[in-house]
């Protein structure tokens, strides 16, 4: 089983020096490997029977010295990444063509493999081709076969390292329960277990409750000179208040989504299309704010990692609109409307009605 460890990085200063090096190196051969293959493509439209040769990074170290300074996995590793996004795009044209990769948009990283230990832990360091042992923090400690490491740095100039493993496959524990789960703005989560017991998530709106603090910092930064050393000063504030929402966000999410994993062993959860969605101007911003997505995709890998079931519910699944006592389906209800009543008798609870409909659907 493949598992991912994500550590914090205390490069020194040359050692910072030569991951913002191989940052620019991947993302430059890259960009060179995609402008050959979107000419040769052109080429071979006005010559059809002619046989192209895919670019490759060891053309490009005799004209580009500075290649040969970095980890030649690393350039191995973004000629696979254009490959991959190629094929990705060739199964799927509405995933979008390859793009060049920005200096100032895209996330700085590169990617190096494992041969023969030349990445491994010791001592809280970790070795790394060309340059030697990074000291780290490894909060969490792990058992199998390192194949691969992500360095990344992100806008606060602030290093992590992603590891893969290869372990054996974990022992779980089954659980007992069954659970439907109603995502929504009102409340971040509504769910329903097989006993009946109906718990309620406050949404922690955390961009909204950092808005005013994003806002200022925002502003100080619109004030600055271009190219000054106040203006990157101001950048690097803003950036961390974007990056403190965006870690309270995940530890919600994570701490969430594994405690729902321990507790049930069948999850039902509803599907809702973010993309969509934030469509509404009214609702983008609560929406991107939320993380439905990031939700569901958590709790997807961590059923998988620990053996339970996820069902998805089909996106169309009247889950709201059917009464989960008679099951009679009624008229399609406004977002204000937060509790009614079945012409059976029933009164339901907008959000637990649409959970307990979804646990059904574990049966």
């Amino acid at each position: 089983m493949l598992k991912g460890y994500h550590f914090r990085l205390y490069p020194t200063k040359s050692q910072r020096d030569y991951f913002l090096k191989t940052f620019g190196c991947v993302r430059f051969v890259y960009n060179k490997m995609l402008e050959e293959r979107i000419r040769l493509y052109e080429e071979s439209k006005l010559n059809p029977g002619a046989k192209q040769k895919l670019p490759t990074p060891a053309k490009y170290k005799p004209e580009f010295p500075f290649l040969k300074e970095v980890d030649s996995l690393a350039l191995a590793n973004a000629q696979m990444d254009l490959n991959k996004a190629y094929a990705n795009f060739f199964r799927d044209t509405s995933i979008g063509f390859p793009k060049f990769k920005s200096k100032h948009k895209d996330r700085p990283s590169y990617t190096t493999n494992n041969q023969n230990g030349t990445v491994r832990i010791e001592g809280g360091k970790v070795r790394l081709p060309k340059i030697g042992f990074v000291r780290l923090k490894q909060h969490r400690k792990f058992d199998g076969r390192i194949k691969s490491a992500t360095v990344s740095m992100t806008k606060t100039g602030k290093f992590f390292i992603s590891i893969l493993v290869n372990q054996p496959e974990e022992k779980w524990v089954p659980a007992q329960h069954k659970i439907g789960i109603d995502l929504g703005l009102e409340h971040f989560a509504v769910m329903t277990n097989d006993e009946k017991v109906s718990e309620k998530i406050p949404n922690p709106r955390f961009l909204r409750k950092s808005e005013e603090k994003i806002k200022k910092a925002q502003r100080a930064l619109s004030r600055k000179k271009i190219g000054s050393k106040n203006r990157e000063k101001a950048r690097i504030i803003l950036a961390k208040r974007h990056q403190k929402v965006k870690n309270q966000r995940l530890d919600f999410l994570h701490q969430t989504s594994r405690r729902i994993v321990d507790e049930n062993q069948v999850i039902v959860v509803e599907t809702l299309i973010s993309k969509n969605m934030m469509k509404n101007h009214r609702l983008a911003k609560s929406v991107g704010d939320v993380g439905w997505y990031e939700f569901v995709r958590k709790l997807e890998y961590k059923s998988t990692f620990y053996g339970r079931t996820l069902i998805k519910a089909d996106q169309w699944f009247a889950s709201t609109q059917t009464c989960s006592s008679c099951g009679e389906k009624g008229e399609k209800k406004k977002l204000n409307v937060r509790e009614w009543a079945c012409t059976c008798g029933a009164h339901h609870d907008r959000d637990i009605n649409a959970s307990i409909n979804l646990l059904m659907l574990a049966d």
